[in-house]
């Protein structure tokens, strides 16, 4: 869910200025939806990963753009066939520049994944995130598609969360049934969306609505269970790479992604 993605890097907590990444294999929705050049981007990253600036920890960085309100991002291709191109390079292997960012103090990473399952060229993202945030709507089918799908979700991400997307069951409720903490819940909010999808101006713009608002709890949310102690007593590190998809349907898992980095949590 793009605009998922985007509401939580806007509303990150903090000082620190994310990085929205979009790994959807299907394609990137970003560049259409504010008229961007097709570079810098996630092709042109792939390219330079290719090389020897592939080493360089600041890669990532050097091929974001701003959105209008100043959130960087890493803009996926419209085609999937470059964006699946561009993942086989940049998804998996110690010299990846996403993996590479992680090992950096600062800016948390959203990678927007799309519809995600094991055979996905971006899973190899969402095993070494920080955090995997899952996502579906609070109604008996989507969620008994979920509890079906959770214990393979544990086996990508130790300590998986949710999000929930409208009304429905209660959000304690689901907690408890799925025994998975729920990181919040998105409102409908189609004047919030428009905002994100380029109809808005400011960093801050979404904050005002109800979307925004709902990204804002949840973000808040990420950041503090990064920082809870792990099972060894340890502090969690820095949530360094979230990774946001789609919401679940059918019989598919669709996570809008964290995992945590080294076993903690996001």
């Amino acid at each position: 869910m793009t605009t998922l993605a985007t509401a939580l890097g806007a509303r990150w907590p903090g000082h620190e200025n994310p990085i929205v990444v979009e790994v959807d294999p299907a394609g990137g929705d970003l560049m259409a939806r504010f008229r961007l050049p097709d570079t810098p981007g996630l092709v042109s990253l792939a390219a330079a990963a290719r090389g020897r600036s592939g080493a360089d920890p600041n890669l990532l960085v050097q091929h974001t753009q701003l959105l209008p309100g100043g959130l960087r991002v890493v803009l996926g291709p419209v085609g999937a066939e470059q964006a699946r191109a561009a993942l086989t390079v940049l998804a998996s292997g110690p010299s990846s520049p996403l993996r590479r960012a992680t090992d950096q103090p600062e800016p948390t990473v959203i990678a927007d994944c799309g519809r995600v399952d094991p055979d996905s060229p971006a899973f190899p993202i969402i095993r070494s995130a920080d955090a995997m945030l899952l996502v579906a709507r609070p109604h008996d089918d989507e969620l008994a598609h979920v509890a079906l799908k959770l214990q393979a979700a544990q086996q990508w991400s130790r300590r998986p969360c949710f999000v929930l997307v409208g009304d429905g069951y209660p959000t304690a409720e689901v907690s408890q049934a799925l025994r998975i903490p729920v990181m919040g819940r998105v409102p409908r909010d189609d004047k919030g969306a428009a905002v994100l999808g380029g109809q808005g101006t400011g960093r801050r713009g979404p904050d005002k609505s109800a979307l925004g608002r709902a990204a804002a709890r949840i973000a808040l949310n990420l950041y503090a269970h990064g920082h809870q102690p792990t099972g060894n007593g340890a502090r969690a590190p820095h949530l360094r790479l979230a990774v946001p998809g789609e919401p679940v349907s059918g019989a598919a898992l669709q996570p809008l992604g964290p995992q945590t980095r080294n076993g903690a949590t996001p």
